[in-house]
């Protein structure tokens, strides 16, 4: 791979946890990394349950006075799987914030990436999952983002 340029993962149908380990190690290594279709990643589990605790986690920190002033927590697709993806850098040093700083996260293909090649990582496919799934989209729509 070469370190300069970008690389494009295509998120339809991968496992949002394996393919946000592999980016976050491409990233440690230097290289920018454009996601696309961050809405079509997958989240293994049952989907009531997933959004459940997705629910609990956004307003967790809330506090009871005035909800409305606790901390922001992300509902759009983009940022669900910017935000894991951060989970797994050592962010608050300084060669993790460098290295988020070179990841994008976009719903759906810009322009400017439909004809460039898109990787998908072969142990990050959603078809190794027997049960059931939910994508990133189902998640954001279940917690109130409204597209």
């Amino acid at each position: 791979m070469i370190m300069d340029q970008e690389v494009v993962v295509d998120a339809e149908g991968q496992i949002l946890g394996r393919m946000a380990s592999l980016v976050a190690k491409m990233l440690l290594t230097g290289q920018r990394v454009v996601i696309v279709n961050a809405e079509k990643a997958v989240i293994s589990g049952d989907k009531q349950s997933i959004i459940e605790e997705y629910k609990e986690y956004v307003l967790s920190k809330k506090t009871w006075k005035m909800p409305e002033k606790g901390p922001k927590k992300c509902r759009r697709p983009d940022m669900i799987v910017k935000r894991t993806i951060r989970g797994m850098l050592p962010y608050k040093q300084w060669r993790g914030r460098m290295a988020y700083k070179n990841l994008r996260v976009y719903i759906g293909v810009p322009e400017e990436y439909l004809s460039r090649h898109k990787i998908k990582f072969p142990e990050a496919d959603a078809s190794r999952l027997a049960k059931r799934y939910i994508t990133v989209s189902e998640l954001a729509k279940g917690v109130g983002w409204s597209s």
